[in-house]
């Protein structure tokens, strides 16, 4: 079965982007959310395997949907993406218990090689 992701970013072209990495490399993306509270109701509904989570939205950032969601399912598996220089929010994350970070723009290896090591794969 393949594992079921779930894609958070505030950006539509953002989450195409990565949408279309993870189906060409075999994982389901079984939903999308555009900010975080959207994140932590798809959440709460859909139980990803994991998810792909950006720092920096509108309503609520993903820091702060990471810390709630991790609330609901201690177990919860997170990777934060952001943009260069935001390394202190990063660390921020990493500490809430984000299991990985990805960069923006996103490249194909480093975004599987990140999803395929926190889902132990």
């Amino acid at each position: 079965m393949a594992n079921r992701i779930l894609i958070v970013d505030d950006a539509a072209f953002m989450r195409m982007m990565i949408r279309d990495i993870l189906t060409k490399n075999g994982f389901e993306v079984v939903g999308e959310a555009q900010d975080g509270a959207q994140a932590i109701e798809k959440f709460k509904e859909l139980r990803p395997d994991l998810i792909t989570m950006d720092i920096t939205m509108p309503e609520m950032d993903g820091i702060a949907a990471l810390k709630e969601i991790k609330k609901i399912d201690p177990s919860a598996k997170v990777i934060m993406c952001s943009a260069m220089g935001q390394q202190a929010m990063v660390i921020d994350a990493i500490q809430a218990g984000a299991k990985d970070f990805i960069v923006k723009p996103f490249q194909t290896d480093r975004v599987v090689e990140a999803i395929n090591k926190t889902l132990g794969i």
